[in-house]
């Protein structure tokens, strides 16, 4: 009865999270890599208030006398928020040298100071005035337990379009990369924030006016080159941005030029709005589809919560990587690329050539070299219960989650045992931070087997044993 009640008491919502949790958590495990954020302004306008596009117009509208006009006027003559950041950039410049000389620092009146630069140094201040101290004090105290599954998904590397400095704070071991410093230098590509519209600490790379714009847009091409090689090899998150933003459209718009097929939704791109109307009744939709260039759409994996945590637990779900520093992996990956690149061509070292070709011949002799050991000591549990609810649904012979949630269901009508319910041979649940994950075995997917085909069958939900063989894919 104890089944039946849990399984009951589960929400219309919580069932979606969980399901939804296992999809990521799945994909995570299928790619065998970090994901990659794409941060944007939303994620910080939760955590820190920083202000979105008409915010930050409206600001730098109020403190400006020289703007003598409503941010509504400018709104109807110039259409777009960056024509308007173009016509006030002007403004700002007029104004520093008259009537607003003392707002600036004296060495900014100098023959090679940018005429855009007064209002990048405004908008640079601004942001960093609603900056906390230190990354503790980022975020309300209804955010502590959501910021901090966010700094446990050890990302592979962030990509945002905010000037703020927040991601630098809240992953300390990621080494930021500002404006068109992305497009320069040694191929890392780990450990890294990609600022790819500047950084309140460079005020003159931000990325604000119509002529910035422009400019962006023009190398915008070998940036996307680079950015697709995360795109088709991890799993990619959106937090933060509009599913209509321009962004998001752009970028989706190059990863649609990539797919080899057209039409489906692309399994390993998700985006997470916030919804503050999500209760426990709700069901919200799992895909999106988002106008990209050129009247084409792309289908991507949607995600509506009004609590984030749990999506970000789903996302850290690797143990093989809780204890990864960011700042080491690129550190290596940095001086392998020179080894490779310059000192073994060069030959300033001495190559012992016959250990580095026996080390490469298997991943355990390969990790040794770099200082790694038991890149394979899985726990038993893990072992025993290795797949997801998707991973179990494709082997029941449908296409995910949906066909093993039904068996599921139907083993408790039948026998009125919910087997999630507790760690037993069938299943184990995970806790990553406040986040409960489900793992079955090869013992569930046989029982699954024999209750889909009508075949008897018998329940035991005893712990499996140690000489029980794992399920494989």
């Amino acid at each position: 009865m104890d089944g039946q009640k849990a399984q009951e008491s589960q929400t219309r919502y919580s069932r979606y999270a969980e399901e939804i949790g296992d999809d990521i958590a799945d994909t995570v495990q299928q790619f065998g890599c970090q994901p990659i954020l794409f941060v944007g302004s939303g994620l910080a306008k939760r955590y820190m208030g920083t202000p979105n596009w008409d915010e930050l117009l409206s600001h730098l509208a109020t403190h400006c006398t020289a703007i003598d006009k409503g941010l509504g006027f400018y709104k109807q003559s110039l259409i777009t928020p960056m024509r308007i950041g173009e016509e006030f950039a002007k403004i700002y410049q007029e104004w520093a040298w008259t009537a607003g000389h003392n707002e600036f620092p004296e060495e900014m009146f100098g023959e090679s100071v940018g005429a855009q630069s007064y209002i990048k140094y405004k908008i640079a201040s601004y942001i960093n005035s609603l900056t906390p101290i230190d990354a503790s004090k980022i975020g309300k105290d209804e955010h502590k337990k959501e910021i901090s599954s966010l700094t446990k998904i050890k990302p592979h590397a962030i990509i945002t379009t905010n000037y703020d400095r927040m991601l630098e704070m809240l992953f300390p071991d990621h080494e930021p990369i500002i404006g068109q410093n992305i497009l320069k230098g040694q191929q890392v590509y780990i450990g890294e924030i990609y600022k790819i519209h500047g950084s309140v600490t460079d005020p003159d790379s931000i990325v604000f006016t119509e002529s910035d714009y422009r400019e962006f847009q023009r190398k915008k091409k070998f940036l996307s080159a680079k950015l697709l090689t995360f795109f088709n090899e991890h799993p990619l998150i959106f937090i933060g941005y509009s599913a209509t933003d321009p962004n998001i459209r752009s970028i989706l718009s190059d990863i649609d030029e990539a797919l080899p097929e057209k039409g489906g939704v692309i399994p390993n791109v998700y985006i997470l709005q916030w919804n503050p109307q999500i209760n426990e009744d709700s069901v919200p939709p799992r895909e999106k589809v988002i106008p990209t260039e050129d009247d084409r759409t792309i289908r991507v994996k949607l995600i509506e919560a009004a609590d984030f945590g749990w999506v970000f637990d789903a996302f850290s779900t690797n143990p093989a990587l809780n204890d990864v520093n960011p700042r080491i992996l690129r550190a290596l990956i940095a001086r392998s690329y020179d080894l490779v690149r310059h000192d073994i061509p060069k030959l300033p070292v001495h190559v012992d050539f016959k250990m580095l070709t026996e080390s490469v011949e298997n991943s355990n002799s390969f990790a040794k070299l770099f200082g790694i050991a038991n890149i394979d000591d899985y726990s038993f549990a893990a072992v025993q219960h290795p797949l997801s609810a998707t991973q179990l649904g494709k082997l029941l012979g449908g296409n995910g989650w949906h066909t093993a949630n039904a068996l599921l269901d139907k083993l408790k009508q039948i026998t009125g045992t919910d087997i999630k319910s507790s760690d037993n041979k069938y299943h184990r649940s995970e806790l990553v931070n406040t986040t409960k994950f489900h793992k079955y075995s090869n013992d569930c997917l046989n029982l699954l087997e024999s209750v889909r085909d009508g075949l008897p069958f018998e329940l035991n939900l005893g712990l499996p044993s140690k000489n029980a063989q794992p399920a494989h894919n």
